[in-house]
């Protein structure tokens, strides 16, 4: 950073590095170390388990009150990059797509995308637990009651919003706005992706960072982050509520236990 840089131009990075570090960025630190951990461990990586929506409390209703807690706090960073992305007279929400102006277009959209990312990215997980590069992920433990599959569901959601709007349409608006390239913006995007993912092991961190090349992309060109949303939601809720309410037999079948 230079003495003479414009101040807008210092104080957009530093409103990067902060919306990143209350989200996604921290998550990928914390990823990385995590990752290093398990390759350090003396447990072999194919012998560990992650766990990604697992049971607060063995009380029901404050399980429950956790959940829905948990979830809406981790949408405070969206409605942040949401409020920092909007203009006098244009809504961050149409700015970056994120509206239902074309309902079924994007739902179309996102369920091609769903199935391009979901199918290959089952196999690469299935492949990374033959070869010993992936932990077992572990889609949802919690208990069963009548509000799980509704959780879970919502679950998906907000990962589908924290990403795709922050990795995505925050991230490569700033990133543009900076004067950085095509190319150099998809690879922040999709390193990002990649890095906060690494917790599960090698091969789903490479399948994530594919993931976002693919979704930074399609942002880039038809700035719209509705699909992409749709498309997210879609491979979470299919890969939660179906491990959730799966027989343990079927999940060893697949290779997901």
């Amino acid at each position: 950073m230079t003495a003479d840089e414009p101040p807008t131009r210092r104080r957009l990075r530093a409103e990067v590095l902060i919306v990143l570090g209350l989200s996604l960025g921290q998550s990928a630190v914390y990823a990385l170390v995590n990752i290093a951990a398990r390759l350090t461990a003396d447990t072999p990586l194919r012998d560990q388990a992650a766990a990604l929506n697992p049971s607060r409390s063995a009380r029901p209703y404050l399980d429950l009150t956790y959940q829905l807690l948990s979830i809406g706090f981790a949408l405070v960073p969206v409605v942040l990059a949401l409020f920092l992305l909007s203009e006098p007279g244009r809504r961050a929400t149409a700015r970056i797509g994120l509206d239902a102006r074309r309902p079924w277009r994007d739902l179309g959209a996102g369920l091609a995308l769903a199935a391009a990312v979901g199918v290959p990215g089952l196999a690469l997980y299935a492949t990374g637990r033959a070869l010993g590069i992936t932990v077992e992920v572990q889609a949802a433990t919690l208990d069963q009651y009548w509000w799980t599959v509704p959780v879970l569901i919502l679950a998906a959601l907000k990962n589908a919003l924290v990403e795709e709007v922050l990795v995505t349409g925050y991230l490569v608006e700033r990133l543009e706005r900076l004067g950085w390239g095509a190319v150099s913006t998809t690879a922040a995007s999709s390193v990002l992706r990649g890095a906060y993912h690494l917790y599960q092991g090698i091969g789903p961190g490479l399948g994530n960072l594919a993931m976002g090349v693919l979704f930074a992309e399609y942002y880039r060109r038809r700035r719209r982050t509705m699909p992409l949303v749709v498309a997210h939601t879609a491979i979470d809720v299919v890969a939660f509520v179906g491990y959730a309410l799966m027989p343990a037999a079927a999940l060893g079948a697949l290779g997901l236990a």
